[in-house]
């Protein structure tokens, strides 16, 4: 599938939707390109402004996502990757059950990214990436992706910003390469506040129960928040390419990050065109006995 086809699943027919998710690609259609600081992560594009109707369009939602990914599944032309990007607490978790948990099992699976092994980082720093990326008719969830190795090294100065901008580089060709050879790529940055993090990040430490999903190393990251804001405007601005555009998602909302990205991507998997493979003259009139 060429790029200029793939671009095309971007553009929603529907009016209201197709502004909507304009205002929070991370360029503009016109070549804007929009800065974190300048974005409310507190904003509502898709609400309705009734939070239960919201949650109940987030239900129906999830069931017409489950059959259009076993449509996807049977069709086999395409393989779609969804990247969920943003430091800890941001709702990539959250969003894989809010979103994707009523889906069957049946082709769908999630990668989550912790730091390169000793192995990997023998390797070039996509290598481990290319061996997670969906087969025909999978759909994969990276929750982070490729992206943290030019986020992480970039703010603790591991890596140049020559070295940077080559990374980018490679990125692009590298989801360029996936996007002609049939890989529709998803990309959604979980833009939430410092605030709303601290309070996440408190309510973790206050249950017992949720002590497993704290790390000490979250607040050396919080600390840099400042280094991590201009390492993911970088990195926006770099990145965001027709085959791969970049959508920010505000999601100090649970409610309204999961109605978000479940609309955008339905819209994405409508504009496939998603068909049954022909069935088997044989069949016909077959009886069971």
């Amino acid at each position: 599938m060429a790029a200029s086809r793939t671009s095309s699943v971007f553009q929603s027919p529907d009016a209201t939707i197709a502004r909507r998710w304009n205002d929070w690609l991370a360029v503009s259609p016109g070549g804007r390109r929009r800065k974190l600081d300048t974005l409310d992560a507190g904003a509502k594009p898709f609400s309705c402004g009734d939070k239960a109707l919201d949650k109940a369009a987030v239900d129906t939602l999830a069931i017409e996502l489950d059959t259009l990914q076993n449509l996807f599944y049977a069709d086999r032309r395409y393989k779609l990757l969804v990247v969920l990007q943003w430091p800890d607490a941001a709702g990539k978790d959250g969003t894989l059950r809010g979103v994707f948990g009523r889906m069957s099992p049946l082709g769908l699976r999630a990668v989550s990214w912790k730091a390169p092994t000793t192995t990997e980082l023998s390797h070039d720093h996509l290598w481990r990436i290319h061996q997670q990326v969906p087969g025909a008719g999978e759909v994969a969830i990276f929750n982070r992706s490729h992206y943290e190795d030019v986020l992480v090294p970039v703010v603790n100065g591991a890596i140049k910003p020559r070295q940077q901008r080559q990374r980018f580089a490679q990125i692009n060709d590298f989801e360029r390469l996936l996007s002609e050879t049939g890989t529709v790529i998803v990309k959604f940055l979980l833009h939430i506040s410092p605030d709303e993090q601290r309070e996440r990040l408190q309510a973790r430490l206050d249950d017992p129960a949720k002590h497993w999903k704290f790390d000490q190393a979250d607040i050396t990251a919080r600390r840099q928040w400042r280094d991590y804001r201009r390492a993911y405007d970088d990195l926006l601005a770099a990145t965001h390419t027709p085959w791969a555009p970049w959508t920010i998602v505000p999601a100090n909302s649970k409610t309204h990050r999961n109605l978000m990205i479940a609309t955008l991507l339905r819209e994405v998997l409508r504009k496939l065109d998603l068909r049954y493979p022909p069935g088997d003259p044989a069949l016909a009139g077959l009886k069971i006995e």
